[in-house]
């Protein structure tokens, strides 16, 4: 279904692009379910003309490349039918004026609104975390409802590390007409922060078609698809990997993305005499993650500070069972609503080796956690009820 529905401009920091086509996916296939549901979607994506400080550990030529890159990116694009303008704005280095973006893209976002509305007479804007984003459409001042998304960043990251960081999330929330969270617990932190009315919007994942679940490699494998960074806590998975060796001769890891914590990683793989097991498949499409994560035994990820965690629903959708890590509001409420999450205690290496031997050890324990994994999936986290819900919210912020 599309078309008929309202006309909504989707704003957002993170978004893909022929140079990234992984970035901010999930905002993509949120706009894409809205579309599905009935809503007239097109995007404006902040384009930022400035290198990222991880490009420099290249050198000049990496550098060099990095910007061009930038450079080339074309400003008009069509993804999955989707119009998306990416609007180039420049702005300080991020660890000392992030709270400020708002403000450098506001006048490049208003010229874009400006704009589009001429061919595309939109009657609300839905902007993917209040900073940068949302500040930015404040800041711009348009005559239409304000809906904000808040996936994490705006209350783990950016409004705790500083005041400035604080006042610039509550303006963005404050200026909503709804806020919408990817979790109940984001949302009571979103509501602390400032948000007036809020709802809950979780993500979702496409349930594979058929009755039969994909089919698993023959060599038991253990599956992480994530950022590398220290929160996603890589390095507990292969500490346990090296324990569970002798017991689990064949066990492997699949490790997907890229990230500044690769080289360490690497490392403690080679300290602990596991390197041959661990398999790093770095950045891949975002189809071909979900393939390889959905033929995989067991997706692991005992990140914290994990705001939903797309990752996890994607892998149960495939009847793969999944580890996260308890007090998390992602991974809290994909447990709460059903089978096939399993939770361990943050940093504790030893319960998460136990938990992944139980399931590597019953077969039997194992097929009916990852039955139970889907059924969860198919009926709570799926992206046409995202996209209905999303739909339904668009439609209350204008009623």
């Amino acid at each position: 279904m599309s078309g008929g529905g309202p006309k909504v401009v989707v704003v957002a920091e993170f978004y893909p692009s022929r140079r990234d086509p992984v970035l901010g996916i999930w905002a993509h296939r949120q706009a894409l379910a809205a579309r599905e549901a009935g809503a007239e979607v097109q995007v404006l994506a902040l384009h930022r003309l400035i290198p990222p400080r991880t490009s420099l550990a290249a050198g000049p030529a990496g550098a060099a490349a990095s910007m061009a890159g930038l450079l080339r990116e074309e400003r008009g694009q069509v993804r999955d039918g989707l119009p998306i303008a990416y609007v180039p704005y420049v702005s300080p280095p991020r660890d000392r004026s992030y709270p400020k973006w708002g403000a450098w893209a506001a006048p490049a976002v208003a010229f874009a609104l400006r704009r589009l509305r001429r061919s595309f007479p939109f009657e609300l804007i839905h902007a993917h975390n209040a900073v940068p984003a949302g500040d930015s459409v404040r800041l711009s001042r348009p005559s239409v409802p304000l809906v904000v998304s808040v996936h994490g960043g705006d209350v783990l990251y950016t409004a705790p590390r500083s005041e400035a960081g604080a006042r610039a999330v509550e303006r963005g929330l404050g200026s909503a007409r709804l806020v919408l969270a990817n979790s109940q617990g984001i949302a009571d932190l979103a509501r602390r922060q400032g948000a007036g009315e809020t709802r809950v919007v979780h993500l979702g994942a496409d349930l594979p078609a058929g009755s039969r679940p994909p089919l698993r490699d023959a060599t038991p494998t253990l599956v992480t698809v994530g950022h590398l960074i220290a929160r996603k806590r890589h390095a507990d998975v292969v500490r346990a990997l090296a324990v569970l060796s002798q017991k689990h001769p064949t066990l492997r890891y699949a490790i997907v993305g890229e990230g500044p914590e690769r080289i360490a990683l690497e490392g403690l793989a080679a300290r602990l005499g596991v390197a041959e097991r661990v398999d790093f498949h770095g950045q891949l499409a975002p189809e071909r993650a979900v393939a390889l994560s959905q033929k995989s035994t067991l997706f692991v990820m005992p990140s914290t500070e994990e705001a939903f965690g797309v990752a996890y629903v994607e892998a149960m959708a495939g009847g793969v069972p999944a580890i996260g890590c308890r007090g998390e509001p992602g991974p809290e409420e994909i447990a709460a609503a059903g089978d096939g999450l399993v939770l361990v205690p943050p940093g504790d290496v030893e319960r998460l080796t136990q938990r992944i031997d139980e399931l590597l050890g019953d077969p039997h324990r194992l097929r009916e956690a990852g039955q139970r994994a889907r059924a969860t999936v198919a009926a709570y986290f799926t992206w046409e009820r995202c996209g209905e819900q999303t739909l339904a919210a668009y439609e209350h912020a204008l009623g």
